[in-house]
């Protein structure tokens, strides 16, 4: 199966090309990406097409294509959610849905691994993993009180993604580790969506819908 898959759900945005034959060619976004303006509406489709050219594909070679739908940023999860309802209705291709946090926590070679996106307004969007099991169900909340939920759960994880590098200081006061602000972990990756969209089941794509957490915050993708 050739897979195309990519996320908006932060400042960066990644995308990726997995083929039949397990070779990935991928569009990894830097770590210091994650802090400046996203770029989504500009970015995403030429990154796509690149990952595809190199992959030697054409659009009619592809037979799903897998999206982050967060949570994260709602101007970034709407024009990514509509680019692959897009493409999926283009190109007769699967839709497969993945959760941003898990594709963040993914491939992760610690114990426990936080998963922390930007919120704004001063929270993050959380979830806890232990290798692919979900520990702690993504929710949205204050650092101090996720690092809270977090330290009761046992020994403590590492935090990864934009919303750890935001708050790292919140998040080492009180006991938690944090990786390096350079660190390849804190971007949520293409090849990431692309891996879990193997074992993600397909939905029809007028129901992929982006996962904002904070339903008052959203409006509705129009169908």
């Amino acid at each position: 199966m050739n897979v195309l898959g990519f996320d908006t759900s932060t400042a960066a945005s990644a995308a990726c090309v997995l083929r039949a034959d397990g070779e990935a060619f991928e569009h990894e976004p830097r770590p210091d990406e994650l802090l400046g303006p996203p770029g989504h509406a500009r970015e995403l489709m030429p990154a796509a097409a690149d990952c595809l050219n190199r992959a030697g594909l054409q659009w009619t070679d592809l037979d799903t294509v897998a999206v982050g739908v967060g949570p994260g940023g709602f101007t970034g999860l709407r024009i990514g959610v509509a680019t692959a309802r897009g493409l999926a209705a283009a190109h007769g291709l699967e839709l497969r849905p993945v959760s941003s946090l898990r594709a963040l926590a993914y491939g992760s070679d610690e114990p426990q691994t936080l998963a922390l996106i930007d919120a704004r307004r001063g929270e993050v969007f959380a979830a806890l993993y232990e290798g692919e099991s979900e520990e702690i169900a993504p929710f949205p909340a204050a650092p101090e009180e996720v690092a809270k939920r977090v330290r009761s759960s046992g020994a403590p994880p590492l935090a990864v993604g934009d919303g750890s590098v935001r708050f790292r200081e919140v998040f080492e006061a009180a006991g938690l580790r944090v990786a390096p602000d350079e660190s390849r972990a804190h971007v949520v990756r293409g090849l990431s969506i692309c891996r879990l969209a193997l074992t993600t089941p397909a939905a029809a794509p007028e129901a992929v819908l982006p996962d904002y957490l904070r339903l008052p915050d959203a409006t509705p993708l129009e169908t």
